[in-house]
């Protein structure tokens, strides 16, 4: 019968788990064990599905908010941490800018908003911004540029990390500049960043460009300013 079962699954596209899950299930009906038997196998396609929106997203490592500490964070007006924690913002298409030090948690708070996204289902992609800017140029010059603006026209959330640890020559600025605009009112970015706006400039080298990314990610957007000093040199084992 096992085998039997095994085949009906196959045939119906519903994978080996429910074949290796029946014979466990306690159940006082027909109905009941058919209930429990189907809402597994959709629990486990939902855990699949995260598993895999978590793989595509390209972390440099899975970060949740379990045990965050937002003492150190200046939070915005409306803007709550529940409501970050949740990424509301995201379903608004709204932006966020984490701005601060190096090591106060940008990343991870970054990070882990995206891993919640994740979770409800929603698409993620996590760069670093140079990254992001080389692999630009890069579909560019083999001219896959449209298939690359496609892949993330998918995207709920794009997060563009260490912004502004690099300058960036003016193709890559254009290019960045195309992102963002087409990200505008359509999808969430969240960008990390120790530069405060005035010094973007120094970033981008053309006031022009660097007003107009501004005006597209600070419209519908929620600044987080971290403070304090950095984690990693707090808990470093080396004496100062």
């Amino acid at each position: 019968m096992k085998d039997i079962i095994a085949e009906y699954c196959k045939l119906l596209k519903l994978g080996q788990s429910i074949v290796h899950r029946y014979s466990g299930i306690e159940a006082d009906s027909h109905e009941e064990f058919l209930a429990k038997l189907l809402q597994g196998e959709v629990e486990r396609r939902q855990r699949d599905r995260v598993n895999r929106l978590i793989r595509e997203a390209g972390f440099d490592g899975v970060k949740t908010f379990a045990g965050y500490c937002f003492d150190r964070i200046d939070m915005p007006h409306g803007l709550t941490v529940e409501e970050l924690t949740r990424a509301s913002f995201v379903e608004k298409k709204e932006n966020l800018i984490c701005f601060g030090p190096v090591g106060t948690g940008k990343t991870h708070c970054a990070t882990a908003v995206g891993v919640e996204v994740c979770h409800q289902g929603k698409r993620v992609r996590y760069e670093r911004t140079a990254h992001l800017v080389n692999q630009l140029v890069d579909a560019k010059a083999r001219g896959t540029l449209t298939s690359f603006f496609k892949k993330l026209s998918r995207l709920d959330l794009l997060i563009c990390d260490e912004w502004g640890y690099i300058p960036l020559d003016r193709e890559g600025v254009k290019l960045l500049f195309q992102v963002i605009s087409d990200c505008y009112e359509k999808r969430s970015v969240i960008v990390t960043t120790n530069l405060e706006f005035s010094k973007w400039n120094g970033i981008f080298f053309d006031d022009v460009i660097t007003s107009a990314i501004l005006d597209r990610l600070i419209h519908h957007c929620h600044l987080l300013v971290f403070t304090g000093k950095s984690y990693r040199l707090e808990h470093s084992s080396l004496n100062y």
